[in-house]
């Protein structure tokens, strides 16, 4: 793989309520992940630096964009999250590496700014218990 800018994004689906992958990366304006580890430290009292041990894996997702009304486009695929329990498979493409996971979607907050923008945000947490891989 080459080095890679956030330009020319391959693939950007989340499923819908109804477990089908939605590319909708058309309607994305930025998105973040974070795949953090937990750490427990075990410094003992003999020692006089941090002794530590990786513990679980983590993932979580912010996605931002403009509301779209089109067909299988943003708001057709996030409207129900407030309404549904079901995971969704979320992932990247970019520069043939791809990132999937299974997450809730936790939230599906609209905003009208002052000036005229209608936007969204979706946050989703890991749901899988499956260490996020980039492949």
């Amino acid at each position: 793989m080459a080095k890679a800018s956030g330009m020319g994004w391959t693939t950007q689906e989340i499923d819908d309520s109804g477990g089908v992958a939605r590319d909708i990366k058309n309607d994305f304006t930025n998105i973040s992940w974070t795949m953090p580890r937990g750490i427990q430290d075990t410094t003992g009292l003999d020692m006089s630096a941090k002794e530590s041990l990786l513990l679980l894996a983590d993932f979580t997702v912010t996605g931002n964009g403009v509301f779209n009304t089109a067909s299988n486009m943003s708001h057709d695929t996030l409207k129900t999250v407030g309404s549904t329990s079901v995971a969704r498979t979320c992932t990247t493409v970019i520069g043939g590496a791809t990132l999937p996971n299974e997450v809730n979607l936790t939230d599906y907050a609209l905003t009208r700014a002052a000036d005229g923008s209608f936007v969204w945000s979706t946050p989703g947490v890991l749901q899988s218990g499956t260490v996020p891989t980039w492949a």
